[in-house]
C-alpha cells in the first residue's frame, strides 16, 4: 500500500511541478528557466545523481538548498518528495506544519502531508485534512487521495461516493477503473462493476485499460459470450494476434464456426487457422485459393498438394482439361519431394480415372502400397487401374480383398465393386 501512495504523490508532484516550472511566488522578476543563482544547474544534475542512485535523503537536500537559494516552489516539492522515498514521514509533516501553519494556500504540500499521514497510519487525522483540501479545491486528483483514504480505512462505500464525484467531472477512465475495482473487490457488487464498464464502453469507446479490466471481470464470471465481446472490441483497438488468438480460441469452443470464419477473412490475423477452417466445412473452392497464397508466402508443399486436391474437389467439371492439367501439374511437383502417401494416391487416381496416363498412375499406387499394402482406399485405386486397363478379372480379385477390409464398405468402393462386376459380365457375355 506504502508503495502506491508515494506513485499517487509522484503523479500529483508532475502536474503541479509543470504548471509552476520556472516561477516562483516572490522572486516575481524571474523569466521562465532564468538561473535564480549561478550553480544552478550544477546543483540540480547532483540531485538528479542523487535520486538516480536511489540517495533520497542526499537528493532531499540538495533540492531544498535550491529551494533556499532560488526560492523556487518545485525545488521544495521535489524535496518533499524525495523525503517520502526516504521514509522520512515524520519529517514532511514537520516541515509543512512550518510553512503552512494551518492555511490551505498550497494544495501541493497538503497533499504530501497527507501521503505522510497515511504512511504514518494516521487515517483519521489524514481524513479531516482529505476532506477540507477536496471540498476547498475542488480538484479531481484530491478526490482520488480523500478516496484513497477511505479504502485504506476500509470504508468503501464512502470511497466509492468520492470517486463517483471525480468521474463525473471528466470520465477519466483510470478513475473509472478504480471504481469498478472497488466495486467488483471489495464490495462485491460484480454486476454493478461490470454495468459501470459497460456504459463508459458505450458512450467513450473500450480502450485497452477498460477493455482489459472487462475480459479481467468477464473471466472470473465464466461469461463467455460477455468475454468474446470485449475481446471483439479490443481488437479494433489492439489488432495485435495474442487478441485474434483469444478471438479464435473462444469461436472454436463455442463451435460458431460462420463467425470464426467471418472474423478470420475479415481480420486477415491468420490465415492458417482459416485455411484449417475451409477445410473442416469443406469449403474447398475458398480452401484451395487459399492454399496458393500459403504455398507462395511460405513454399510449403503441403499446401500446393491441398491446393491441388481441393481445386480438383470444388470443380464443377472435373473433365475440365485444364483444370485437370493443373491438378496433375501441382501434385508431380509435390510428390517429387514428399512422398506422402496422400498426394501419391490423389494424382495416380486421377491420371487412372480420367485416362490421362493409367500405366503412370498406377505406378503411384504401387509406391504407396509397398508402405501401406492393406489399405482399402489405395487398393481400391490399384483395382480401378486394372479396371481402366480392361484387366476386370484383376481388378475383381484386389476388390474381393478391398471389401474384407475397413473402408471396405466406402460408397466410392461399393460403386467400383459394381462397375467390375459388370465388366466380368459382359465379358463373359461376349464369349
Amino acid at each position: 500500500m506504502s508503495r502506491s501512495f508515494v506513485s499517487i504523490l509522484l503523479v500529483l508532484l508532475s502536474l503541479f511541478l509543470v504548471s509552476c516550472a520556472g516561477t516562483s511566488p516572490d522572486i516575481n522578476t524571474l523569466k521562465p528557466n532564468e538561473k535564480a543563482f549561478e550553480e544552478e544547474d550544477a546543483y540540480i544534475l547532483f540531485a538528479l545523481r542523487a535520486e538516480q542512485v536511489h540517495e533520497y535523503k542526499s537528493a532531499s537536500s540538495i533540492f531544498n538548498t535550491l529551494y533556499e537559494k532560488s526560492e523556487k516552489k518545485e525545488y521544495l516539492y521535489r524535496s518533499l518528495q524525495n523525503d517520502l522515498l526516504a521514509k522520512e514521514y515524520e519529517e514532511v509533516i514537520k516541515i509543512i506544519d512550518k510553512r503552512t501553519d494551518g492555511s490551505f494556500d498550497d494544495y501541493v504540500l497538503i497533499r504530501v502531508k497527507v501521503v505522510a499521514l497515511l504512511e504514518l497510519h494516521k487515517l483519521e487525522e489524514a481524513k479531516v485534512l482529505a476532506t477540507q483540501l477536496v471540498e476547498k479545491s475542488n480538484a479531481v486528483n484530491d478526490y482520488l487521495l480523500v478516496s484513497d483514504v477511505y479504502i485504506k480505512r476500509q470504508e468503501y462505500d464512502t470511497a466509492l461516493k468520492y470517486l463517483e464525484s471525480a468521474y463525473i467531472k471528466d470520465y477519466n477512465e483510470k478513475i473509472l477503473d478504480k471504481m469498478a475495482i472497488v466495486l467488483y473487490v471489495n464490495l462485491q457488487r460484480t454486476k454493478d462493476a461490470i454495468a459501470q464498464l459497460e456504459t463508459h464502453t458505450r458512450v467513450h469507446g473500450c480502450s485497452k485499460l477498460i477493455c482489459n479490466r472487462l475480459i479481467g471481470f468477464y473471466s472470473n464470471e465464466n461469461n463467455v459470450d460477455g468475454l468474446l465481446e470485449v475481446y471483439l472490441r479490443l481488437y479494433s483497438v489492439d489488432k495485435s494476434k495474442k487478441i485474434a488468438d483469444k478471438i479464435i480460441q473462444i469461436y472454436s469452443y463455442k463451435k460458431d464456426y460462420l463467425k470464426l470464419m467471418d472474423f478470420l477473412e475479415d481480420s486477415k490475423s491468420d490465415d492458417k487457422a482459416l485455411f484449417e477452417l475451409y477445410s473442416f466445412t469443406r469449403n474447398y473452392h475458398k480452401a484451395y485459393l487459399l492454399a496458393d497464397k500459403l504455398y507462395a508466402n511460405t513454399g510449403d508443399m503441403n499446401y500446393l498438394g491441398q491446393s491441388a486436391i481441393y481445386e480438383y474437389e470444388s470443380a464443377n467439371d472435373n473433365n475440365d482439361k485444364k483444370l485437370l492439367q493443373r491438378v496433375v501439374d501441382k501434385l508431380q511437383q509435390v510428390v517429387k519431394v514428399d512422398s506422402n502417401p496422400l498426394y501419391l494416391n490423389y494424382l495416380g487416381y486421377v491420371l487412372i480415372d480420367h485416362n490421362i496416363d493409367v500405366k503412370e498412375g498406377m505406378k503411384y499406387i504401387e509406391k504407396v502400397l509397398l508402405a501401406q499394402p492393406n489399405s482399402s482406399f489405395y487398393l481400391d485405386s490399384l483395382a480401378w487401374g486394372y479396371y481402366k486397363l480392361g484387366k476386370c478379372k484383376k481388378a475383381k480379385e484386389i476388390m474381393n480383398r478391398v471389401v474384407t477390409l475397413e473402408g471396405g464398405d466406402d460408397p466410392e468402393v461399393k460403386k467400383h465393386v459394381r462397375i467390375i462386376d459388370r465388366c466380368i459380365k459382359n465379358t463373359k457375355a461376349k464369349k
